[in-house]
């Protein structure tokens, strides 16, 4: 219940109301850009401030590894799961949506955690920025696949989308480099750099991640119409796929004795979908595919739950099972 009571998650309630009833309030498209960056870069600051603390340890070294591993088997469990009821080009964008992670779904579970007093690594950021590319890689590679099987007449065989160009875009992705910029600039810094950008990184971020989680309501009501004519897998992978994720992640945090918080951080990111990196990439890699289809499941079903729902029920489970 207190997750409600949020100005952050409220301004969230509030946007997908005002989309609903159709107002014309609108973020401009620069300021929703703005934004979105100006959390990146706190992010990556705050993160980078806590790992020139701690430094590199073999325990930050294991949460990083499984961050990977559970961004490569997630989307292969799920296009497995969604190859059965859809297409292989449909499958395999929406495996690499889900694969991918939120960034937004992450600050504000840190700001949850903040609000505790649950500690969690500074590290996780990173850990956010390497679950980034490995689903939209194989999403690429089940798509060529499937187009050199289908293309038994030369005439219409489409050219593969080349894995070098997409590991370039993947990589240097400008929101990405930023946040790991970010972290190199507090790495280096250090503790003088930590008080001089405090004003800018701590003392705004939480008005910040309220305006844009204001936006962020306002795009999740514009993806509600689309649902209806969604194949009924798809509302069921919506739904079902963010707490499956977070439990295996539970599972797997557990077997390997990570500590409350970061177990908390990678069961929301297992359970969070892409909106932002993952669709750009897939609307030239994947001209197939209806950017609708992928857009309206993480926008407006997977984000509002986990955003509302999601990150106090996570919590729970991990206080429970930890």
């Amino acid at each position: 219940m207190t997750n409600f009571l949020d100005p952050a998650i409220l301004f969230f309630i509030f946007g997908v109301f005002a989309g609903l009833v159709k107002s014309n309030l609108e973020i401009p498209p620069q300021i929703s850009r703005f934004l979105s960056l100006y959390l990146l870069m706190a992010l990556g600051l705050k993160g980078g401030f806590a790992l020139h603390k701690s430094g590199f340890t073999s325990g930050i070294a294991l949460s990083l590894g499984l961050a990977v591993f559970l961004a490569i088997i997630i989307p292969i469990i799920g296009y497995w799961i969604l190859r059965r009821k859809l297409s292989a080009f449909d499958a395999a964008a929406i495996a690499a949506t889900y694969g991918s992670v939120s960034a937004v779904t992450f600050i504000t579970a840190t700001q949850y955690l903040d609000q505790f007093n649950i500690a969690y690594g500074g590290h996780m950021a990173a850990a956010m920025a390497l679950m980034e590319s490995p689903a939209i890689i194989l999403a690429i590679v089940l798509a060529n696949k499937a187009r050199a099987s289908m293309a038994t007449d030369p005439a219409t065989k489409q050219e593969p989308a080349g894995i070098a160009k997409i590991l370039h875009e993947s990589f240097t992705d400008g929101a990405q480099l930023l946040l790991l910029g970010s972290m190199a600039v507090a790495l280096i810094s250090g503790d003088s750099g930590q008080k001089l950008m405090a004003p800018f990184s701590i003392d705004l971020f939480k008005g910040m991640l309220a305006f844009f989680l204001l936006d962020m309501g306002l795009m999740a009501s514009r993806n509600f119409k689309g649902l209806k004519v969604k194949p009924p897998i798809t509302l069921l992978y919506a739904i079902g796929s963010p707490l499956s994720h977070a439990l295996l992640a539970l599972v797997l945090c557990k077997l390997i004795g990570l500590p409350l918080g970061n177990t908390i951080l990678l069961m929301l990111l297992a359970s969070s979908a892409s909106y932002i990196a993952v669709p750009a990439v897939l609307r030239h890699a994947l001209p197939e595919v209806n950017p609708a289809l992928y857009m309206g499941m993480s926008l407006g079903i997977t984000f509002p739950f986990n955003i509302i729902l999601g990150i106090p029920l996570y919590t729970l489970i991990a206080k429970q099972f930890l």
